[in-house]
């Protein structure tokens, strides 16, 4: 990634103070690790939640190759569950952002702030895919 952790970190516990209702962000790679997210949200935690993320992604892209237009493309991902809703949008090459807000939050404002905050910064927020080392390799 092209900006330092401390930074990204900064950005999210910016959208979680102007989107009413968030509770927890993180920004995660295609592949279930994350790369960010809010203090609020425990180590732990953090990397279930990315593991989630992770998986609802990869069901929504399934969803869009197979009944969508062809492109494969997924704008968003929203998960409605009793206490709160998971959204998930794309943020760069390879990054997702992901959001945990309250059941009572403005479904289109989170929405619009998660997609603000990937206009304004999703250039920096990307994860190029990492290459499997061969045995014998350099580290």
């Amino acid at each position: 990634m092209s900006v330092t952790d401390q930074s990204l970190e900064w950005f999210l516990q910016s959208l979680l103070e102007q989107t009413p209702g968030a509770r927890y962000a993180l920004v995660l790679s295609r592949d279930g690790l994350k790369l960010c997210h809010t203090r609020n949200l425990g180590v732990d935690q953090a990397d279930q939640l990315a593991a989630i993320a992770a998986g609802v992604q990869a069901l929504a892209q399934s969803a869009s190759a197979e009944f969508g237009d062809g492109s494969g493309g997924v704008r968003q991902s929203m998960t409605e569950f009793h206490g709160g809703l998971l959204f998930v949008v794309e943020a760069g090459e390879g990054a997702h952002l992901a959001m945990v807000a309250r059941d009572s939050a403005d479904v289109g404002l989170v929405g619009h702030k998660m997609n603000e905050m990937v206009e304004q910064i999703g250039a920096f927020l990307t994860a190029p895919p990492r290459h499997r080392r061969r045995a014998g390799q350099p580290a």
